[in-house]
């Protein structure tokens, strides 16, 4: 059924501010550059809900940048950097091979930046590039595992229907020792094996799905002290507001919804996930 004009209008208004959280808690993964406020503004919200600090991530070399330099002017923000999966062979195919190697030192020079704090997001992704893109992105993946190690940053990993490729890689080349999966998609066997490596585990609103219950259960079999969580916004935006405007005032949402399903107290869930934002990325 069409949608109605006012439905279409309400996907264009933001959703309220939730309760605040009595323990501030980070968003560990955003994109302020993507949605539709500034930076003062998206802060300032932020805050008033007790999310205090937000990684901003740049997934190519022109984002990157951006990410560097607002981090750079707002105590609040932290960056991290890469080349999203998706761009690596976008780039090796319209600039060839040398096209991403010089990408990938632009990219290593804007990590070795103080407030750069992590590398990602990298990793493999098979639903938006085909078998032809393979060898691009499984490239520019080790690239920055390497560079993650050699900076001792750490890595996000952005891991889109190539879990086994994604896994496997972090075995051949040695994980960081701080490696995060963002807007995780596994199910409860992955979790199992990212626990037993150490590997963190950053939930997004999508968890809150109705259709997420094998993501539910992937979250109920993670350790506490592997979890972040996250917004991904301007996607992946929580129920009940799915399908209007993310942004990081709404991680209590989620936040509430991931303690749920744990069997936690709200503020017990969050000062685990505070504490683990403050191990990965310092």
């Amino acid at each position: 059924m069409p949608k109605s004009a006012k439905a279409k209008a309400r996907e264009h208004v933001p959703p309220p501010l939730p309760e605040p959280l009595k323990i501030p808690v980070a968003d560990a993964h955003t994109h302020l550059d993507m949605q539709g406020t500034t930076v003062d503004e998206a802060i300032a919200k932020a805050a008033a809900v007790g999310v205090t600090r937000v990684v901003q991530t740049g997934c190519d070399v022109e984002r990157a940048h951006w990410a560097a330099k607002v981090a750079a002017d707002h105590d609040a923000i932290v960056a991290a950097v890469a080349l999203h999966p998706n761009e690596a062979p976008r780039i090796e195919e319209t600039e060839g091979p040398g096209g991403l190697d010089a990408a990938l030192r632009e990219i290593a020079e804007l990590g070795a930046l103080p407030q750069v704090v992590a590398i990602g997001e990298t990793g493999l992704d098979y639903y938006r590039t085909g078998p032809e893109g393979v060898a691009a992105q499984q490239r520019s993946f080790r690239r920055h595992i390497a560079l993650a190690k050699e900076l001792d940053k750490a890595l996000v990993i952005h891991d889109r229907d190539a879990h086994d490729d994604v896994l496997r890689i972090l075995r051949e080349e040695g994980a960081p020792r701080r490696t995060v999966f963002h807007c995780y998609s596994g199910d409860a066997a992955m979790t199992e094996v990212c626990a037993a490596e150490g590997y963190f585990m950053s939930f997004a609103g999508n968890v809150t799905f109705a259709s997420a219950q094998p993501l539910r259960d992937a979250l109920a079999a993670a350790p506490p002290e592997l979890l972040l969580v996250e917004t991904d916004a301007p996607f992946m935006t929580p129920a009940p507001f799915r399908g209007r405007p993310n942004a990081p005032y709404l991680i209590p949402v989620t936040l509430r919804a991931m303690a749920e399903v744990k069997g936690l107290a709200e503020d017990e869930l969050a000062r685990h996930v505070a504490a683990n934002a403050e191990r990965v990325f310092g």
